[in-house]
């Protein structure tokens, strides 16, 4: 559910509720009904916190578990070193 995706990229990216809602503008209480599936965000919202992680609405919705990492800006050279550091991760974790 929502609640749980949201708790999961947060411990993820090293935030407390308080810290993650100082980014979104939001209130402590709001990430935390958000987290307890108490209420669900504005679409405004949901596209603000999609964009702030760097994932779609859909993988916060979980309709989708892909996930994207932004490399618009990069040279050719820099996205293959991220290519195989991603590829060695995955090999990795077999």
């Amino acid at each position: 559910m929502f609640g749980e995706m949201i708790r999961k990229l947060r411990t993820a990216h090293s935030l407390n509720q308080v810290q993650l809602a100082g980014k979104l503008g939001v209130s402590k209480q709001t990430v935390s009904n958000w987290e307890n599936n108490n209420i669900l965000p504005s679409i405004e919202m949901l596209v603000k916190t999609a964009e702030f992680f760097s994932v779609s609405a859909d993988y916060l919705l979980e309709l989708d578990s892909r996930r994207y990492i932004e490399v618009t800006g990069l040279t050719d050279t820099q996205l293959a070193h991220i290519q195989q550091v991603i590829r060695d991760i995955v090999g990795g974790a077999e």
